[in-house]
């Protein structure tokens, strides 16, 4: 075993085990109340970031951590696609495809003007509208460089759609259940309004396969949406405020590589090129993979950085989060999505 296995050992180790303990519990439930009121994966968050919260993880588990949380979810991300059809989306066509692209635009102008009415500063208010209508932490980072944002405001934006992204993922399945939403709908919504990757999963996956796939599925979508607005707010304004030239957006940031992947397993099954002997095993694997990365991005989320990121910063990003939401719901009822 190299030392670079061994580095990602004790976070690997510490993720399964919280992944266990939720699978536990979820049995428990089961045995209890006859079904499960919270799914293993949304159990899975939650005891990862009480565990943050509540003690000190040491500084040994982080590697194995992070790689569980980014590539163990990428990997899961692009096994999931062998079990997608594009057909559900194809259906819809064009308006489904360009009414998401619309969304996020829309969603952008108006969690920036959010911002500015709440007197945050220009990058502060761009990272939070970026970060909010495309795929939270991801697109924050893209972003930061572009409009040389500052340190802090990085930090402090990512702190809170981190724990919001929780909080999401936790409300989106009882909001089902109160507007009485098709599998489409629900699957549609989520991919709309979930912050990341994984957070969709973790949303949609209680609910049904169905709108788990339709949500994966928009939400890739929608992180696709990065590359053009990364690159427009590269292009408008290419110098820093010192005259300096800013630095280019790198590819893997406009489309990163398990997008590409899903996207093609996606393309293999919709075309039937698949040995349907892998279909089987990729799907319990990307559920396993998904299982592991549910408890790591718990175990990187703390809760009281919710107080560190400030009030107003909370204010104006839970009004973005119901903006985006009233923008989602306006596209499935002008598609009249069922």
């Amino acid at each position: 075993m190299n030392n670079k296995m061994i580095q990602f050992m004790p976070g690997l180790v510490l993720s399964a085990a919280v992944t266990l303990a939720a699978w536990l519990l979820e049995l428990v439930e089961v045995g209890i109340f006859g079904r499960a009121w919270l799914e293993s994966l949304v159990l899975a968050i939650l005891l990862g970031s009480l565990i943050r919260t509540c003690m000190p993880v040491p500084e040994r588990f982080e590697p194995g951590i992070r790689f569980s949380a980014k590539i163990l979810l990428e990997v899961a991300v692009v096994l999931l696609g062998a079990s997608v059809s594009a057909a559900a989306i194809l259906e819809r066509g064009l308006p489904l495809l360009g009414g998401i692209a619309l969304s996020v635009v829309l969603a952008i102008g108006f969690s920036y003007a959010v911002g500015k009415l709440f007197r945050l500063p220009h990058r502060m208010a761009l990272l939070i509208a970026c970060g909010n209508s495309i795929c939270g932490n991801s697109a924050i980072a893209a972003v930061a460089p572009v409009i040389d944002a500052d340190g802090k405001d990085v930090a402090a934006a990512i702190a809170f759609t981190a724990v919001l992204g929780v909080v999401v993922v936790l409300l989106l399945p009882v909001l089902d259940h109160a507007f009485g939403m098709t599998t489409l709908q629900y699957g549609v919504f989520a991919g709309m309004t979930v912050y990341a990757v994984p957070q969709v999963l973790a949303a949609a996956a209680p609910v049904s396969q169905a709108s788990l796939q339709v949500g994966t599925v928009v939400k890739l979508v929608r992180v696709l949406m990065l590359g053009p607005v990364v690159l427009l707010l590269s292009l408008f304004g290419r110098q820093g405020e010192q005259g300096e030239q800013r630095r280019a957006p790198a590819l893997s940031h406009l489309v990163p590589w398990f997008i590409v992947g899903f996207l093609g397993l996606m393309a293999l099954r919709s075309f039937d090129l698949l040995p349907h002997a892998l279909l089987a095993p990729a799907h319990v694997g990307a559920g396993w993979l998904t299982s592991m990365s549910m408890a790591a991005l718990g175990l990187g989320v703390d809760a009281r950085s919710v107080l560190r990121a400030g009030g107003k910063v909370s204010l104006v990003v839970v009004v973005s989060l119901v903006g985006l939401g009233a923008i989602s719901w306006s596209l499935i009822a002008l598609l009249a999505i069922r």
